[in-house]
């Protein structure tokens, strides 16, 4: 049976993926930032904050001078404006379809939810970025002062087949440049220096700086050189995702992609990018772990599950920052990143009751 409250979180859901927020587009943003705002300001006692970074602006609540724990989440997405006309939110059953209905807004709405269940909202803070899908790069410092200045923090990205996430990979992001010399293709290609052909042997040897057997991976995925197809490219960009379990590793791989030699006589590469996210481990979630454990099991839910991801999200910064971090809160579902992407509308209902079940553990801790 569907209840009134249960109803109001499917619309809210609805009314959420149906602006876009695309990373970047700041009038989506805003407009989504006015209606979590709207949802959220009467809860907690005051209107949400908004904080710009580099021209980005974020949205944040204090809780106050020693709030019991930090929510966090992000609100942009992979998708461009128009991919809901061609994929409307949909329901079917339990399953929920839509752009970026599993990351992450499903978990904002769970967000917003669970803090109208808590018996003092006031202490909680929250924190809702705009730029976690292109690497966090300027909310970073806010979410690492806003860890340390909390301790605790809940993090509402997607869960994994219902299990929260412990441990993350820690990311680098890189792009390097590739200088070389035009000429005219048909008249005098000696003359040149193919930006593109040096550009293809780095894409072949980048993947051998990876370690199969430690889980670091090196990835080549974005590639663009040339302008018209009778010019030799004097210029070519190449970007790519390193993933490592440690933080020796992403060092390591650094240090070598310092030393990239080049296989094209006379041309140039720049380097540019580095570290982005270190590896979250899994001892900045134990305590919480058996809290949200502890709740589940009051509450009749399964056993909560707990898993080791690859993927980097921002709960790598708050771990980082020393704070006790328990990511991957948001309910199940599937696709992220995909054309597929849905969230089990049972799952939300369920995450509701956890989360606000585990902040009302958390500040009665504090409290007493």
């Amino acid at each position: 049976m569907v209840t009134a409250v249960d109803r109001r979180a499917l619309d809210r859901l609805r009314s959420l993926v149906e602006i876009e927020t695309p990373t970047g587009d700041a009038e989506a943003i805003d407009a989504a930032h006015t209606l979590i705002d709207s949802w959220l300001a009467t809860v907690a006692g005051t209107a949400g904050e908004i904080v710009e970074s580099d021209g980005v602006r974020h949205l944040r609540w204090s809780g106050g001078e020693s709030p019991s724990v930090l929510l966090l989440g992000h609100l942009d997405t992979v998708w461009p404006r128009g991919t809901a006309a061609a994929r409307p939110f949909r329901v079917e059953g339990d399953r929920i379809t839509g752009p970026g209905v599993f990351d992450m807004k499903a978990g904002i709405v769970v967000m917003a939810e669970a803090l109208a269940r808590v018996a003092h909202p006031e202490r909680v803070a929250i924190l809702v970025t705009s730029d976690e899908e292109t690497g966090s790069i300027t909310s970073r410092a806010l979410i690492e002062q806003e860890a340390r200045r909390c301790g605790t923090v809940l993090v509402l990205e997607p869960s994994l087949d219902g299990a929260v996430k412990t441990a993350r990979r820690g990311g680098s992001i890189y792009r390097i440049e590739v200088h070389g010399r035009a000429a005219h293709a048909g008249l005098e290609p000696e003359r040149g220096r193919n930006a593109l052909t040096e550009l293809a042997h780095q894409v072949l040897a980048l993947p051998a700086l990876a370690d199969a057997s430690l889980g670091t991976t090196v990835s080549p995925t974005v590639a663009r050189a040339g302008t018209v197809t009778n010019a030799i490219p004097d210029h070519a960009e190449l970007r790519i995702d390193v993933r490592a379990w440690s933080v020796a590793e992403l060092e390591r791989v650094h240090r070598e992609m310092l030393a990239l030699p080049t296989r094209t006589p006379d041309v140039e590469l720049v380097l540019h990018g580095g570290i982005n996210r270190p590896p979250m481990e899994p001892e900045a979630s134990r305590e919480l772990l058996a809290v949200a454990r502890s709740v589940a099991a009051e509450l009749g839910q399964p056993e909560l599950c707990d898993v080791a991801v690859g993927g980097a999200s921002d709960g790598n910064f708050t771990a980082a920052a020393g704070a006790s971090t328990l990511d991957g809160l948001g309910p199940n579902g599937g696709g992220a990143h995909a054309v597929d992407e849905w969230v089990s509308f049972a799952s939300m209902i369920e995450r509701i009751a956890l989360i606000a079940g585990a902040i009302d553990a958390l500040d009665g801790a504090q409290s007493g």
